[in-house]
């Protein structure tokens, strides 16, 4: 239960800088506080970490918290404990659908043993890592890169590429034992292949050195020995996740099964490979002249399976939906790769639909194919509701990385606050759509029914506007979005709200009563009510 964050061990969640304030749903806030919360309640913290009210266990540097996967499911599995109606089925997968006049009227599951059942929905949210309804149920669904014709991407390819698609990883967990130890696990019978392949290396992206600052190890450490007086935790344990372990052998999603199990079990190959390299023959910092960490030790207790490595491998990109609105590069990018601006406000395109908010760079790996990586800078930027709506069947919803993005916009809607911003309002859309026993799409094209839907994704504490400074909980936050979605609020050069700010006189009629930004935020929203009734 979890994905990314907990099966594929992605448990440094990829964040964005306002993930405190207001880069992040409340629920999705929630679960970071309780992250932290199990760390002060069952370990003894060091002095300075017990002082640090946004303790961060492992000190990585590519996130502002980490915590350890079975901790995050267990934090997960009481929340979902709190519903009663909730069925969970675990070891479960769709085999099969009966669609009826463009209607998802059955899916089959399979059980692990081989047992099906027949289930009959009235909302399928999809919210599989690799859209695995959308060919099942016969969606329109796109796979890989979009040619330039399509999308007008500035770096799209000239012609359609399918085979361009992000590598999944397999990260595993070890622990950095004193020098002297050794725990060489044996390497896998392919290795010098799978050396070859992969080129392994230490450093990549703004890494400078194999430890100290924005140093490898302490990239993705998810426990950092010196927050910690406690005997559980008396050396450091990292995930490595980097471009070495990054599947270069192939793509995922296959359309071929026994492809897919192929590279499934290669890529767990490629990640024991690597630490076989680090253990013998990776260059020491510390030793010069010496190569080889045999101290780093696999930590398989962190997982249930039998080689030690995380049960599901890290899926970077999906099938994705062809929806009512695609989501493009240069709606988000602050510039393409050639230099081109298209974004140069402080947030990307406005969408009069959005159900949610994200941010991260258009992050695109080099993978199993002869796609060039990118890394471009984004704007932070909005979640249309017609991204998570299909074309055709009439109660089918993207509810993961599925959504309607394109290849190259995807690199940058991967990341754990994202996917869970799209799952808040792919719920909220299910929800609203079969309490009024209504299709998915009517929902998402009728003004009404959209202003409702945003209603109650904002009473949850769901932002839907970008104020980066503003959290779900402040007296302000629920009026400043409403003003910013509707286009009330004149545009900001700054992402911020600054609440406690004077007004301005440019924002108009100020009251005398008015002193603050906040105030007249306030003072707008509640004469518009008064106007309108509501």
């Amino acid at each position: 239960m979890g994905g990314q964050l907990t099966a594929q061990g992605v448990c440094t969640p990829d964040e964005n800088r306002w993930i405190e304030m207001g880069g992040a749903t409340a629920s999705y806030q929630s679960l970071r506080r309780d992250i932290r919360a199990h760390y002060a309640r069952n370990h003894r913290l060091s002095p300075a970490a017990s002082a640090d009210p946004l303790l961060n266990p492992g000190r990585c540097w590519v996130s502002r918290i980490s915590v350890e996967p079975r901790v995050a499911e267990g934090l997960l599995r009481e929340r979902l404990n709190a519903y009663a109606n909730l069925t969970v089925m675990r070891g479960v997968r769709a085999v099969g659908a009966e669609i009826v006049s463009d209607r998802i009227e059955t899916v089959r599951l399979m059980h692990g043993s081989g047992e099906t059942m027949t289930v009959r929905p009235r909302m399928v949210l999809d919210a599989t890592d690799l859209g695995d309804l959308l060919p099942i149920t016969g969606a329109e669904y796109r796979l890989g890169a979009e040619g330039i014709e399509e999308t007008g991407e500035p770096d799209a390819p000239p012609v359609p590429r399918p085979d361009w698609i992000q590598p999944c990883t397999v990260p595993f967990a070890v622990e950095l034992r004193p020098f002297g130890e050794d725990h060489t696990i044996r390497p896998p019978e392919d290795y010098a292949d799978l050396k070859e392949l992969q080129r392994y290396h230490v450093l990549d992206g703004a890494m400078r050195s194999m430890f100290g600052e924005f140093g490898w190890w302490s990239y993705r450490r998810v426990i950092a020995s010196e927050n910690f007086d406690d005997p559980a935790f008396p050396r450091d344990i990292a995930m490595i996740n980097t471009g070495a372990n990054d599947y270069r052998g192939g793509a995922l999603p296959s359309d071929s099964s026994a492809a897919a199990a192929a590279h499934l079990a290669r890529a767990r190959r490629v990640s024991l490979g690597y630490l076989y390299w680090l253990q013998t023959e990776c260059p020491r910092e510390d030793r010069a002249g010496t190569v080889g960490y045999p101290e780093l030790r696999l930590r398989g207790d962190w997982f249930d399976t039998s080689d030690g490595l995380p049960p599901e491998p890290y899926i970077r990109e999906s099938r994705r939906l062809v929806a009512l609105k695609t989501v493009r590069e240069q709606d988000i990018v602050h510039r393409d790769g050639q230099g081109r601006q298209h974004q140069p406000g402080p947030r990307a395109r406005p969408e009069a639909d959005s159900v949610g908010i994200g941010h991260y760079w258009l992050d695109v790996h080099e993978g199993g194919s002869e796609e060039p990586g990118r890394f471009l800078e984004t704007q932070p930027y909005q979640i249309p509701a017609g991204a998570l709506a299909p074309i055709r069947l009439r109660n089918l919803i993207a509810a993961c990385k599925n959504l309607g993005v394109t290849h190259l916009a995807s690199g940058a809607f991967r990341l754990h606050p994202v996917e869970w911003a799209v799952g808040e309002a792919a719920g909220a859309l299910g929800a609203l759509a079969a309490s009024l026993d209504l299709d998915v799409q009517d929902v998402v094209t009728r003004e009404p029914l959209l202003r409702r839907l945003q209603e109650r994704l904002l009473a949850d504490g769901a932002p839907i506007y970008w104020w980066g400074d503003l959290s779900p909980g402040s007296a302000v936050w629920k009026a400043a979005q409403w003003l910013g979605i509707r286009g009330i609020w004149p545009e900001e050069t700054a992402i911020e709200f600054r609440a406690d700010e004077p007004a301005s006189a440019e924002m108009g009629s100020v009251e005398p009563d008015c002193r603050t930004r906040g105030e007249l935020a306030l003072r707008l929203v509640g004469e518009a009510a008064s106007r309108t009734g509501s």
